[in-house]
């Protein structure tokens, strides 16, 4: 098939059906390596299957083709291809508010029709070629120059980085020559091609395993029925069964790999991804990489070398200024307490000291503050002359009012059972999620803190005796 956008075929149809939508999979879905676009919920649906087509059907770890078909006049979005047995199912959106049956009339057995690769899938179409080439590229260097077998491979959505798995992780040094033995194949345009044989079965080899028991690749479908085996070849470099797309050779693919491996433990064994890109998402990459690195330098006002050193010094200063916070607050909590223990004292020894106190906190660490308060409550009460009961409330929110609000509620005292009881009281009247044990209790309520929400919280600690 031709290489270009707005490639064309004619073909027929067989008698098409509306396609039904996929039963809810029942706990929790499997991990797809291949990402199959959705299908929209409101729209009919038909599976049509074509004597020939040049949509690509998901398979070999490439995902689908999108195109249209041409029928009567009428362009018919394709959605989807998969591959059913020997034959590719289009999934074809109906257009034009017809109904499920009078679209069923354009797709009749022997149709005369047309399959397209617009403008749309084939830049979808160049986008899985160059990775899926590329991927064949990178697995045959591994194999060779680092006896590593690629156990799988995943061709991500775009525009992330597509990667392999490999049973080790892999230094900067072997990133770096393979990458460079890559480039090397790219500069000189080895070529790609593509020979179909005769499925023969019987002479196929088995999908080998990794002393861990991991196969190494995939093997043919069992519900293949094509009756061809198609290998495509690098040339001097790389034979492997596929039945995927791929450029005709290897120039201008420009293979680039991200400089570390990701290691991922999976029962007794232990495999890593080596990630990388080429073709329409390394280009991507680059360009937004180097506007994120230039937007970041203008921040700093600093040139692009500086952006590190500086960033460096910014997290050095953060890191100095949040440890100043922290002991600042340090202190603070030590003054808050010591004012309640003061008024604690000023109680009857004999009566139950209860207190809700509120405060107004922008930080993310406003439940640490409480807590660092109720320590020093519970340090300070300790070392009283007389012993004294007590339940205490600190709860904080943001400054603005907003309904997404993360409000904080800390409850401490002297007794386990009332903090217990105090928190239980809260969860029921004022709605606050949370849990404790022993002589704390913390938890958090979404939304405004109101007069409502303080009249909520006196309201149970006067039941608390």
């Amino acid at each position: 098939m031709p290489c270009v956008a707005g490639y064309r075929i004619q073909t027929n149809t067989a008698p098409p059906s509306i396609s039904a939508p996929p039963p809810q999979p029942k706990g929790k879905p499997a991990k797809k390596s291949v990402i199959a676009p959705t299908l929209p919920s409101n729209a009919v649906i038909l599976e049509v299957i074509l004597s020939d087509t040049c949509l690509f059907p998901e398979g070999g770890g490439q995902p689908t083709d999108t195109g249209v078909i041409h029928a009567d006049g009428i362009t018919w979005p394709v959605l989807k291809v998969l591959r059913h047995g020997g034959s590719a199912v289009h999934y074809v959106q109906v257009v034009d508010e017809r109904t499920a049956e009078e679209a069923l009339g354009f797709f009749s057995t022997g149709a005369q029709v047309e399959a397209e690769l617009d403008d749309a899938g084939w830049e979808r179409r160049v986008d899985h070629m160059t990775l899926h080439t590329s991927q064949h590229l990178l697995s045959a260097l591994l194999e060779t120059k680092l006896q590593l077998p690629t156990l799988s491979w995943s061709l991500t959505s775009y525009p992330s980085p597509c990667y392999v798995e490999v049973p080790r992780g892999m230094t900067a040094d072997e990133i770096a020559m393979i990458q460079r033995e890559a480039n090397n194949l790219v500069f000189e345009g080895r070529k790609v091609h593509v020979e179909a044989q005769e499925l023969d079965r019987e002479s196929l080899a088995p999908v080998e395993k990794t002393e861990a028991g991991r196969a190494v690749g995939r093997g043919l479908p069992d519900d293949y029925t094509g009756g061809v085996h198609r290998v495509v070849f690098i040339d001097g470099v790389d034979k492997n069964p596929c039945c995927g797309t791929h450029l005709p050779s290897l120039n201008n693919l420009q293979l680039f790999l991200l400089p570390h491996t990701d290691a991922l433990s999976r029962s007794a064994t232990t495999v890593a991804r080596l990630y990388f890109l080429a073709g329409p998402r390394l280009m991507l990459h680059l360009t937004s990489t180097h506007n994120y690195l230039s937007s970041t330098a203008a921040l700093l006002s600093c040139g692009l070398p500086q952006v590190p050193e500086r960033v460096a010094l910014v997290v050095d200063d953060r890191k100095a200024a949040t440890k100043r916070v922290e002991d600042i607050e340090s202190e603070l909590a030590k003054y808050i307490a010591a004012d309640l223990l003061t008024e604690m004292e000023k109680a009857p020894v004999d009566t139950l000291f209860k207190k809700h106190i509120h405060r107004q906190d922008d930080s993310s660490t406003a439940l640490t503050f409480l807590t660092a308060i109720a320590s020093a409550v519970a340090d300070g009460s300790s070392k009283l002359q007389e012993k004294r009961s007590y339940v205490l409330v600190f709860s904080s929110s943001p400054t603005a009012q907003a309904a997404t609000n993360t409000n904080v509620v800390f409850v401490a005292g002297s007794d386990d059972a009332r903090v217990k009881a105090l928190g239980d009281g809260l969860k029921a009247t004022v709605g606050i999620k949370g849990g404790g044990r022993g002589l704390k209790w913390s938890g958090k309520v979404i939304g405004t803190w109101k007069t409502r929400e303080d009249a909520g919280v006196e309201q149970v600690l006067a039941t608390v005796s």
